[in-house]
């Protein structure tokens, strides 16, 4: 779990995000689909589209990443794809809920339960 706010007080190892912090889209990439911390102000090894993570403080002020396209990685399948704080539009394949049960639900989630999220498409 990551965040641009302090820990809301979750079970899981929760990262503080910060300048230079991205999720890696670039499907050329070694690091496709795995969380870099570049540095304020360097520029990344890899083709960005969007600004880094800590820019995004309202969506990103509490994330949980869905492992998805991550065990194996396959490039071009599909990158970045985080349970995170609703902002009032589409998300690009993530799910983004009211801050309330956001908070509500990453609390809950227990790694020693090994929680799992169906990421599906509709036929």
């Amino acid at each position: 779990m990551y965040g641009n706010s302090p820990n809301p007080g979750v079970a899981f190892r929760y990262v503080r995000l910060r300048c230079g912090d991205w999720w890696v889209e670039d499907s050329r990439s070694p690091a496709y689909n795995t969380f870099q911390r570049v540095g304020c102000i360097r520029r990344p090894p890899f083709r960005v589209t969007t600004p880094d993570m800590s820019t995004s403080p309202r969506a990103y002020a509490h994330l949980a990443v869905v492992e998805y396209n991550m065990h194996p990685v396959v490039p071009g399948r599909g990158a970045g794809i985080f349970l995170h704080m609703q902002i009032g539009k589409a998300t690009s394949g993530c799910i983004s809920l009211r801050r309330p049960a956001l908070l509500r639900l990453l609390r809950w989630l227990d790694p020693a339960a090994r929680p799992a999220i169906s990421v599906t498409a509709r036929s």
